[in-house]
């Protein structure tokens, strides 16, 4: 047995057993039958009962669920940065995290449509305790971050997972996405958490921590879209935490959120992939700064390339100048893209609560705050 065996995805060899495992469950026929409207049920089980590695799943059902969520319910996908990875080349890809499971299955959707290689992708194990959810992750090639451990069991599995990451990227020659921090970003602030990359680097051996992560080649990805499926569903943790209270999570809120962010409205999507760090790693390591310090001169390069990457939408301006009385960005919107806006903001929160007001602006306003910010800095 391998130790990351409670952790990794499928072989192939495993693959064409767990998929008949799920062919007859009713949320799998759901998915089949919204993939593949016009196909018979014995056609597409015949073909499911035919697959028999991750690729060839991913390829011939999980790409056409995408295309048809994509027509379903947005207004179309940009992207943008692929020129400047090789497609021999397994990358590091940290990613601002707004969705649970659209983040990286459009990030894959655009990796596989410019010949480019898809990634292994870190899932917390909260969201898959459903056995169908469990097992359509791990046949996307998904690996599982184990949560709610205590001190020395979060020690074990960041070592685990950290060997993980480093087994895939140099023995498997598999690209990686992980967010850059725990959780999703609730309210528009994509900030890397330190720890996330302290537990990147823990397999490094006797190499030191920035000549580890040249090697590993990071790159920034920055997703954007101009609504978010499930802004209603973030706005009751969002009050809890204007309110100083703790967050306590429904029995079926992740799954909930999983399907909303799926089939919930997005309108324009885009992504951006920026280039590896190395250049501005080798910076770092000249600085010759302490180890802590140059921790947190990578965190502040990752988020100035994602917040500068971020595709600004007409919401992100109507939100700002909402959120501060004003109209700066008059000009980047229409007023059918404003009062469209309002609308929504009315059916989703109570008007006459101004925290609640405060906290769905800024959900949308704060990308525009923060690239504000960056300029000034520049």
């Amino acid at each position: 047995m391998s130790n990351f065996d409670h952790i990794r995805p499928f072989y192939d060899t495993e693959v064409n057993q767990a998929i008949r495992e799920i062919s007859d469950d009713p949320m799998m026929k759901a998915i089949m039958n919204f993939t593949f409207p016009e196909m018979e049920e014995k056609e597409w089980k015949k073909e499911l009962n035919r697959t028999y590695s991750i690729r060839d799943f991913q390829i011939n059902f999980i790409y056409p669920a995408i295309e048809m969520v994509l027509k379903r319910s947005s207004q179309g996908l940009t992207y943008s940065g692929l020129h400047q990875l090789d497609q021999h080349v397994p990358y590091l890809f940290i990613s601002n995290h707004r969705d649970i499971i659209l983040d990286t299955s459009l990030l894959n959707y655009v990796l596989f449509n410019n010949g480019l290689m898809m990634t292994s992708s870190a899932i917390g194990d909260n969201l898959v305790k459903r056995p169908l959810l469990m097992t359509l992750s791990r046949l996307t090639r998904n690996f599982m971050v184990q949560r709610g451990l205590s001190a020395r069991e979060l020690l074990e599995s960041s070592k685990l997972m950290s060997a993980y990451i480093q087994d895939l990227l140099f023995h498997e020659n598999r690209s990686v996405w992980i967010a850059q921090r725990e959780g999703r970003t609730k309210d528009g602030n994509d900030a890397t958490q330190k720890g996330v990359l302290k537990m990147i680097s823990m397999a490094r051996g006797e190499v030191k921590e920035m000549e580890y992560f040249k090697k590993i080649h990071i790159v920034p990805v920055s997703i954007s879209y101009e609504y978010d499926p499930t802004d209603v569903l973030k706005m009751p943790e969002l009050m809890a935490k204007s309110r100083s209270e703790v967050y306590v999570k429904h029995e079926n809120e992740d799954f909930n959120t999983i399907l909303n962010g799926i089939m919930g409205q997005k309108k324009r999507i885009h992504v951006h992939v920026d280039k590896p760090l190395d250049g501005e790693i080798d910076k770092i390591i000249k600085s010759g700064e302490a180890a802590n310090k140059q921790f947190q001169y990578l965190c502040e390069v990752i988020d100035q390339k994602i917040v500068s990457n971020y595709k600004l939408w007409p919401t992100n301006f109507i939100a700002h100048d909402l959120h501060h009385g004003g109209e700066q960005y008059r000009d980047k919107y229409t007023k059918e893209e404003r009062e469209e806006f309002q609308s929504r903001m009315a059916k989703g929160i109570d008007l006459q609560d101004e925290v609640a007001v405060k906290n769905f602006l800024s959900m949308y306003a704060n990308p525009v705050t923060n690239q504000e910010a960056l300029k000034v800095k520049s």
